[in-house]
């Protein structure tokens, strides 16, 4: 891999209702305006070649993966990677982003949602899948996952010392280019960052 163009599935129907979904059996999929945001990623695409895409599980990632490669869709290899699933929020799923919230002030990265996975082992689990992608044999890949573990990415690659900021809030659809150099310096920091205390 050169280069991986990176980004958030398009706003999707719960992110509309405001809905923690980290089961992908139970996504709905995009919402009008995401289908327009991953259109418009693929504008912002249109002038590379890409030669392989990586998504998550969840429909609304798959659904901005084929809308932001158009025409291109069915000729460029996809894998399907559960490793760059939404987080594991165990017995919140379906609940309120306040809820979420609620749930996680006062606690560590390696506090477990109930029934579900700690930050920490997400952030582990998503550097696995970058380090994949990193042995791909393709130049240029686009991989479409989630809000998580771009801003873990893209925090680490800058060099932060957390993996929640600067960048917090990461806009749908919207690209963000790695090169290897810059995926393997984010990797090994993301495992520093979330290694177990």
């Amino acid at each position: 891999m050169r280069l991986l163009v990176l980004a958030r599935h398009g706003l999707s129907l719960f992110n509309v209702d405001g809905v923690v979904n980290g089961d992908p059996a139970r996504d709905r999929g995009l919402a009008p305006l995401g289908i327009e945001e991953a259109r418009g990623l693929a504008s912002q695409i249109a002038a590379l070649a890409i030669d392989g895409c990586a998504v998550s599980t969840f429909p609304r990632a798959q659904q901005t993966a084929r809308l932001a490669l158009g025409a291109r869709a069915d000729s460029v290899p996809t894998t399907v990677d559960p490793d760059l699933d939404d987080i594991r929020v165990g017995d919140l799923e379906g609940g309120t982003l306040a809820d979420y919230r609620a749930w996680k002030h006062g606690r560590s990265r390696d506090d477990s949602f109930p029934g579900g996975e700690s930050l920490n082992a997400s952030a582990r689990r998503y550097a696995d899948a970058y380090e994949r992608l990193l042995t791909r044999p393709e130049n240029t890949i686009l991989c479409i996952c989630h809000e998580v573990p771009v801003r873990y990415a893209v925090n680490a690659a800058a060099g932060s010392g957390e993996l929640d900021g600067p960048l917090h809030d990461v806009a749908n659809a919207t690209p963000y280019l790695f090169d290897a150099e810059a995926l393997s310096s984010a990797i090994a920091r993301m495992r520093g960052l979330a290694s177990t205390t």
